[in-house]
């Protein structure tokens, strides 16, 4: 118990110690307009540089990924299959996509899937 307490508190002080030095090295010391300024081969930005981001598209790209990892997560089950109990795999696979379609379902009642607005 004693060991794993001093193994936390050193694996913190590396941590701290760590962003410590990455927020001191990275620092920008010399602010400069021409630096800071956004470059098109060497025009003028046409554009303002601070387009605002779509929050339908990061709505389905999060929709995207929570399926992707649901596929990443239900192949070992595919594995177990042969290995372990029928019924303990088939009711953790239905209640792991009745979880998600239902997380789908409350998205699409909230409008988040609809482009109109």
């Amino acid at each position: 118990m004693f060991s794993m307490l001093i193994t936390m508190i050193i694996i913190m002080l590396i941590a701290i110690i760590t962003m410590m030095v990455a927020s001191i090295l990275s620092k920008k010391t010399f602010m400069d307009r021409e630096k800071n300024s956004p470059f098109e081969c060497g025009f003028d930005p046409i554009n303002s540089t601070r387009i605002p981001f779509s929050i339908q598209f990061f709505l389905i790209a999060v929709i995207f990924l929570i399926f992707d990892i649901e596929i990443a997560l239900l192949f070992p089950m595919i594995m177990i299959y042969k290995i372990s109990n029928f019924y303990s795999v088939i009711y953790t696979s239905f209640l792991f996509i009745s979880i998600l379609l239902i997380g789908l379902y409350h998205e699409w009642n909230q409008g988040a899937l609809n482009w109109k607005t």
